[in-house]
């Protein structure tokens, strides 16, 4: 892969108010965090500021124009990326001393960015490939994003994203999921100034908004391991460790291969990274733990018995992640994170995280805004016409004593947790990075 490679940014919305930022490691700078400036090709490393809270120095707020224009900005290698983009409104990054870049929160009520209409994809760039998602993991934006890549060899990857509706789309499935259950699966709906939907968060998040889940999957896992003390569970952990086999034993323990797993509870299954699902040194462990949390999340694990399962049997029950199933279907292809583990799938199978990756790379697209998105899921082509980043737009932020938000650049999807996958050795090289 080279140094850098040409970031081609379409505004597809019908604003001519839509800003751009870039934040990352810069891996040929020693690894510091950076954010590209709003010329859209020199980076600015933040120096340690005096105190919390404290606003960056520089301009990283990248104007994209008018609807339907386009933009190239040039970008080095950067681990643990995030391309972020706002309507109507500027961004506010802060800084506390490390430095440390504090980060929009979708969480914190008092985040300068709460009420704005903020998205973004991520992505890592370094001298084996770009890989890139569209993440769900945290919420549903507004504004819809989509990605693709084109290679060497004249392949494209199209990722298309929701239709400038998406997030009603999803918003009206969870209300009649609510009505339906009397789960409140419609709190995870966060309106914006004008009553309507800004985000979306997920159903892991709902302690922030007072949806409580609390024993919403029990039934489901009790059937599951009932289901087990009498049949295998068969999963192809598509590594080393190969295909395990076991059953629930007469200790109420499910045992895989050499892996003892405790019953999860509803906040296990929803975040995948806490209790039987908590990852640690053992590898054979940490392959199987994104497979069974996978197939919990998708209320699979029953209905197949073989994991990973084909995605015909995913969210079939009345207890499942219906945040997840309604994410994927608002979505035109069906895909984008929607969960930690929503990279795992059968050999063979089709992708249903939203991620596009390759070492040939020669361009990398985004269209922001949901306009190049019809019915039929056709993305526009590559556009021919392209311009430099406008100056100006500074970045307007607050003052210190402001609370911040995501301190780290690996929450989100990576949920800082180790991955499986394409995603988790971009995982592992985060953690070499950092640590």
């Amino acid at each position: 892969m080279p140094d850098s490679l040409p970031f081609t940014i379409k505004n597809a919305s019908d604003s001519s108010n839509i800003f751009a930022y870039i934040t990352g490691i810069a891996i040929q700078h020693d690894n510091q965090r950076c954010l590209l400036q709003s010329n859209g090709k020199d980076l600015y490393f933040p120096s340690n500021p005096p105190s919390i809270g404290s606003p960056l120095a520089v301009d990283c707020a990248i104007p994209l124009g008018p609807p339907g224009n386009t933009i190239t900005l040039t970008v080095p290698q950067i681990a643990g990326g995030r391309l972020w983009f706002s309507r109507d409104a500027h961004l506010t990054f802060l800084l506390n001393p490390g430095p440390a870049l504090v980060e929009p929160s979708v969480l914190n009520p008092s985040d300068p960015n709460a009420a704005v209409d903020f998205a973004f994809c991520e992505f890592t760039l370094n001298n084996d490939q770009l890989y890139a998602n569209i993440s769900y993991v945290d919420f549903v934006p507004r504004l819809p994003v989509a990605i693709s890549l084109t290679t060497a060899s004249g392949a494209t990857q199209v990722v298309r994203g929701m239709s400038p509706t998406g997030i009603e789309d999803i918003a009206s499935g969870l209300r009649t999921q609510s009505a339906s259950d009397n789960r409140p699966w419609d709190k995870l709906i966060v309106p914006g100034p004008d009553g309507r939907a800004l985000r979306v968060l997920n159903a892991t998040h709902g302690g922030a908004v007072g949806a409580d889940f609390s024993g919403f999957f029990e039934p489901y896992i009790d059937e599951a391991w009932t289901h087990y003390t009498s049949h295998d569970l068969v999963v192809n952990t598509q590594s080393g460790s190969g295909t395990l086999s076991g059953r629930v034993n007469s200790a109420n323990k499910l045992v895989i291969g050499n892996q003892e797993f405790d019953k999860p509870n509803t906040a296990d299954v929803l975040g995948c990274n806490s209790g039987p699902f908590t990852t640690g040194p053992d590898g054979e462990r940490n392959a199987l733990i994104p497979r069974l949390a996978a197939a919990f999340v998708r209320s699979a694990l029953v209905e197949a018995d073989v994991h990973p399962s084909d995605p015909a049997t995913f969210y079939k029950r009345a207890v499942t992640n219906h945040y997840a199933r309604v994410v994927h279907e608002g979505n035109v292809d069906r895909k984008g994170y929607a969960f930690a583990y929503d990279d795992v799938q059968p050999d063979g199978g089709e992708d249903q995280s939203g991620k596009v990756n390759a070492g040939d790379v020669t361009g990398f697209f985004v269209t922001v805004g949901g306009g190049d998105v019809g019915g039929s899921g056709q993305m526009s082509a590559p556009p021919q016409q392209q311009s430099q980043p406008q100056q100006g737009g500074g970045n307007q932020v607050q003052g210190p004593g402001q609370e911040q938000g995501f301190v780290d650049q690996n929450q989100g999807a990576g949920q800082q947790q180790e991955r499986q996958g394409l995603r988790g050795k971009f995982g592992g090289f985060m953690q070499k990075v950092l640590h």
